[in-house]
């Protein structure tokens, strides 16, 4: 469609015709992803890897013996060319470094395969049952602790690598300022850490964070996603083994756990967790920059109490609210009372007990949770946008829902696209309104008519959404599948990553960034 065709459409036409672009734009996104971008980032790292390579070798090569004694112990050309305190660091990383592969890391490489040897009896009380249980294992193996402890080594390997790769570069440096008199001394190591380096030593308390609590507990889900690691298959039962794609299977119905009736549980909770997420954000967004705009009007009186009466909501704990609204919103709480007593309804409402009830009233109660985070955040960029803009649209006789359409609604996208894109991720995890306020109730009783056994969906609800179901399945169920469940947070990933760098890619924040400058 041409400029012309597209600007002779009304303008409900044209709203349609930008969201079936924009969405119909994601799969082409995926496919370049796949066919260019991802082709290209190979070929950049192959290049990276090969110049790497070359570098050291020509290093190790040309460098004097101070270097390349740094190639086998860390920090040696440093503490030899006085530069005692770095060096003393690098070379404590390479002994505590060896340590940890001797005692603990060489034993996880080698039992990671079987995760542990079965070699001796024991005994431990079987509760199921209430009595002893003679169980053959090897005293010592825990399957989970031997995986972690698998991962902490590759990642101090990766550690490992890089501040090798640092250092033996920096030797090379300092042998060639050497040769032409100069040299770099403590004094000046701790200067530059506070001057013109200062941002690497802040930087290096959240990379720690990162590695430790985001990192490592992802590579653990996504390595325990690729096991059987249940309730059935743990310390003292049984050790726990690979089952490569067995659960990626069950999930999608290839295998005889759960059948059919999983599969099916698992689209729908999939399905209303794309639909909350979208209806979540852009009811928040879209009324939350309504009341904005309606405070922010000419002639509206006590601004800043209407905004504080709007912001109390923000300032009770979410907690609270949400377990109170479950309460009051229940079969016999108090809203249903109320209605009984006056007569307007003959029996209760079912607002946390009937599935699409149940769901529209989760959507009104997080817009009442969210529209005054959106308010505040929109009455401040709606305070920035030029009055002359609506001055001269006033002047060329625009109407107000025009200058919303043309001027602040493409405003308000430009600067809070991106935050639009991490409100959609967060609501896809949003824990707590569900569970606090109706647990993912009510429960998956039947499919298409068909009774289906609870257990084996983990006591999935209709309003659970999947980060809720991963915590019944990990948590509340009886029969706990920490395979499985690792493979829902492999989903969760996949669609949090996909739609999160695609639809950035597409925001005009990115690809018109110079526009409102």
């Amino acid at each position: 469609m041409t400029t012309i065709e597209y600007l002779a459409l009304p303008i409900h036409k044209r709203i349609l015709h930008k969201i079936t672009s924009f969405f119909c734009a994601i799969p082409k996104g995926i496919a370049h992803f796949f066919s260019v971008t991802l082709l290209n980032l190979f070929k950049k790292i192959g290049k990276a890897i090969a110049n790497f390579f070359i570098q050291i070798v020509d290093i190790f090569a040309t460098g004097d013996w101070k270097t390349r004694t740094s190639f086998f112990v860390m920090g040696f050309g440093h503490i030899f060319r006085k530069q005692y305190i770095k060096g003393f660091f690098y070379l404590l990383y390479e002994v505590i470094f060896i340590y940890f592969i001797c005692t603990t890391g060489a034993s996880a490489f080698a039992k990671i395969g079987t995760f542990g040897y079965v070699s001796k009896t024991a005994t431990y009380f079987d509760e199921d049952v209430g009595v002893y249980v003679n169980i053959t294992a090897k005293v010592g193996d825990d399957s989970l602790l031997l995986l972690l402890n698998f991962v902490i080594t590759l990642i101090l390997i990766g550690i490992f690598f890089f501040l090798w790769t640092v250092q033996v570069k920096e030797n090379h440096e300092l042998e060639s300022l050497n040769g032409i008199g100069k040299s770099i001394t403590d004094k000046d190591t701790l200067k530059s850490l506070v001057g013109q380096n200062f941002h690497k030593v802040l930087l290096s308390f959240p990379t720690f964070g990162l590695v430790l609590f985001t990192i490592l507990p992802l590579i653990v889900m996504i390595l325990v996603a690729f096991t059987n690691y249940s309730s059935t298959y743990m310390n003292p039962k049984h050790l726990f083994d690979w089952v490569g794609m067995y659960n990626f299977k069950t999930l999608f119905g290839l295998t005889n756990v759960g059948g059919d009736d999983f599969v099916a549980v698992f689209a729908r909770i999939m399905l209303w967790t794309l639909i909350w997420a979208i209806f979540a954000t852009f009811t928040n967004y879209f009324f939350g920059m309504i009341v904005a705009m309606l405070i922010n009007r000419k002639g509206i009186r006590l601004k800043k109490i209407w905004r504080t009466i709007l912001v109390t909501t923000i300032a009770v704990p979410q907690f609270i609210s949400l377990l109170f609204l479950s309460k009051l919103l229940a079969e016999n709480g108090g809203i249903n009372s109320l209605l009984l007593k006056w007569g307007w309804i003959s029996s209760p409402i079912g607002f946390l007990d009937d599935a699409l009830t149940a769901k529209i009233t989760i959507i009104v109660v997080n817009m009442w949770i969210g529209i005054p985070y959106t308010m505040l955040m929109c009455s401040g960029i709606l305070m920035n946008i030029p009055a002359d803009l609506y001055e001269s649209a006033r002047i060329d006789g625009a109407s107000p829902f025009k200058m919303y359409m043309k001027i602040t609604l493409p405003y308000m996208l430009f600067v809070t696209g991106p935050y639009l894109i991490s409100t959609f991720v967060g609501n896809i995890n949003n824990f707590n309104v569900i569970y606090l306020l109706s647990g993912g109730n009510p429960m998956f009783t039947n499919i298409n008519g068909n009774l289906i056994d609870t257990s084996k969906v983990y006591s999935a609800g209709q309003t659970d959404l999947l980060i809720t179901w991963l915590y019944k399945m990990v948590m509340t169920s009886t029969n706990k599948e920490y395979g499985v469940a690792s493979v829902i947070g492999i989903v969760i990933f996949i669609i949090l990553a996909t739609v999160s760098s695609i639809v950035y890619g597409r925001t005009n924040a990115v690809k018109n960034e110079g526009d409102f400058q």
